[in-house]
């Protein structure tokens, strides 16, 4: 039988039965519109790329679940056996796939900016030795010994203020970037604002 199979019943097939041939045809029948899709919101190639792939592989391992009654739920526990026309799913099923896709750009984005913040972060702390342009203003200041104040702070409570204050981070993201806990990231600033006040006082 060559009939073409609706977008339901590929799903269906991919994720109960580990169909590849249904899972093929999908990617065929979607992929070339998600890239095209996703090209259109991001420049990056390779995280486009990237992302299509994870968006696929999320389908073949069974990590998203497509329920054809819920106009393209994503995330869902299972698959529901509504009966629909030949092609009654595909909108359904497109954004359904976009869903998945625009997260995983918008995790794609926000990790490589993570990690570009993770690399200068790293390049400071290779070059520590030298006096930064920072440290340079910051030991002329005239009102108070700030510049000595900030070298006297322990290591953990001055990368948490250059990553707030200097680098203008937020507590969620100073946290991923030092790989502590964000209440650690509190913590450690409010004790260093605190030593600091009292160094200047």
């Amino acid at each position: 039988m060559s009939e073409t199979r609706s977008d339901g019943e590929l799903l269906r097939a991919v994720a109960e039965d580990a169909d590849r041939r249904a899972f093929e045809e999908l990617y065929r029948r979607y992929a070339p519109w998600l890239t095209a899709r996703m090209r259109s919101r991001c420049a990056d190639a390779g995280i486009v790329d990237d992302v299509v792939q994870e968006t696929f592989l999320a389908v073949w391992r069974g990590t998203a679940r497509y329920r054809e009654g819920a106009a393209g739920a994503a995330g869902a526990a299972g698959t529901s056996s509504g009966t629909r026309g030949a092609h009654g799913a595909r909108g359904d099923a497109a954004g359904w796939l976009w869903r998945i896709a625009s997260r995983r750009l918008i995790d794609a984005l926000r990790g490589a900016g993570a990690r570009g913040r993770l690399r200068q972060t790293l390049a400071r702390l290779r070059h520590r030795d030298e006096v930064s342009a920072e440290e340079r203003v910051l030991a002329g200041v005239e009102h108070g010994d700030l510049a000595g104040a900030l070298v006297r702070l322990s290591p953990e409570l001055r990368a948490v203020l250059q990553a707030t204050v200097v680098d203008g981070l937020t507590t969620r993201e100073a946290a991923v970037l030092l790989g502590i806990p964000p209440g650690t990231v509190k913590t450690r600033a409010m004790r260093a604002r605190k030593q600091l006040r009292e160094a200047l006082a």
